[in-house]
């Protein structure tokens, strides 16, 4: 099923069978902030265990004038969904996995227009709230996320041990 999500481009649901793209966005989007780490294979593992019916997946590919997807159907952004549990309150909600717009179609509202379609899906299944990880080295989502009403709820920290 397509719907319009802004002018220019589909909205789709993702299948199961699209894990190599998956995988693909995952790889591309912890490149772009990490391109000094050249090995990312534990993203399968990551989609192994994660990727399943409970975990959405939605892609945004071209429209043609006829509003129909694009005939190469290579998605120019994705948008995969997950559970998480509050750790104050016990409650599940809704989890962003990924949100990645391929370069050359950014700023044309797509990563705002898919955080509105991840919030519907959130309501829609009863959950009160959504949550998401952001690098603090990749200020443009920061900014997003911002813009959308997120709010730091607490920070995740790391320190690398050696030995």
């Amino acid at each position: 099923m397509r719907t319009s999500l802004i002018p220019g481009y589909q909205l789709r649901v993702g299948s199961r069978l699209e894990k190599a793209t998956l995988l693909k966005f995952l790889q591309l989007s912890y490149q772009e902030l990490f391109p000094q780490q050249q090995d990312f294979s534990h993203l399968e593992e990551t989609i192994r265990r994660y990727f399943c019916q409970d975990t959405p997946l939605w892609w945004v590919d071209l429209a043609n004038p006829e509003g129909d997807a694009a005939p190469s159907n290579q998605p120019v952004a994705g948008l995969w969904l997950g559970n998480a549990i509050d750790q104050v309150s016990g409650d599940r909600h809704a989890h962003v996995f990924l949100l990645y717009v391929m370069p050359e179609h950014r700023r044309r509202g797509i990563g705002s227009a898919l955080m509105y379609h991840a919030e519907n899906w959130a309501r829609v299944r009863g959950d009160r709230q959504i949550g998401l990880q952001v690098f603090q080295t990749n200020p443009s989502a920061v900014r997003l996320y911002d813009k959308l009403g997120f709010q730091t709820q607490s920070l995740w920290m790391v320190k690398p041990l050696s030995g």
